[in-house]
């Protein structure tokens, strides 16, 4: 479900659940072993994660999981992507670089932004379609609008439309771009720079930036996990799953 490889001073983590990398519970444990692995390691210096499935990096939340998992089951789900996950990577003493590739959704971008760096394929895809399958984006209400601005946060949060590799890089969502086939590369260049950097200005500096730039991530954080759980009992919330799951259009009701 994960790999875990160690090069020239990089623990190379790769996201391996097919066909989609959707993530669920056990899936984000074994990527948070992987990274609290890696930060233990003294020989690690520094870490990418990228996806071993051609066309993917992660298509978010398991969806049809959602269907059977009571309010907590959501709940401890969407905390440990949300939260857990965000304290382990600004709680990392090492850099660490998404290399992305191929279709990246909701969820999957949540992966993505709680690494330090985001290295992109130029002809990757990304978008945040949580309200076609009746959830809501609502971890990126709290960091988007900061980067890309209210007008354009909204247009991308409730349209849910696909947008490519090069307006993500012209909005400040990722740091370089790269061919496809020269991603993983990039992203092992990026990390052998930093790798050579002092550990301990490294560590200092990061924890340093972290806290410079939480802009209230850490109350934001939590009140989407409150507000996913809710959403996803609600009769459009379980409507927009079931659709999901039977490849359907969904009903929506009315308030």
């Amino acid at each position: 479900m994960i790999g875990y490889e160690v090069k020239d001073g990089v623990a190379e983590i790769l996201l391996n659940n097919p066909p989609v990398n959707a993530i669920t519970m056990t899936f984000l444990d074994a990527l948070m072993e992987a990274l609290r692995r890696a930060d233990t390691d003294p020989e690690v210096r520094a870490v990418t994660i990228a996806s071993a499935l051609p066309g993917r990096f992660s298509a978010g939340l398991d969806i049809p999981a959602f269907l059977s998992n009571a309010p907590e089951q959501v709940h401890a789900v969407v905390n440990k992507l949300y939260v857990q996950l965000h304290e382990l990577q600004s709680n990392l003493g090492k850099p660490t670089i998404a290399a992305v590739t191929g279709a990246v959704r909701g969820g999957g971008i949540s992966i993505a932004i709680t690494c330090d760096m985001i290295v992109a394929a130029d002809d990757a895809t990304f978008g945040y379609p949580e309200m076609e399958v009746g959830l809501l984006p609502a971890i990126h209400y709290t960091h988007l609008p900061r980067i890309v601005g209210r007008y354009r946060a909204f247009d991308l949060l409730f349209t849910g439309r696909t947008f490519d590799a090069r307006e993500a890089m012209g909005l400040g969502l990722v740091s370089r771009l790269a061919p496809q086939a020269r991603v993983a590369e990039e992203a092992r260049t990026v990390a052998r720079v930093l790798a050579a950097k002092s550990p301990t200005l490294m560590r200092m500096g990061k924890r340093g930036f972290t806290r410079a730039i939480d802009n209230g991530y850490r109350q934001g954080a939590g009140s989407a996990v409150d507000l996913i759980t809710a959403v996803s009992m609600t009769r459009d919330g379980r409507e927009g799953l079931q659709a999901f799951a039977e490849k359907r259009k969904p009903a929506w009701g009315a308030d």
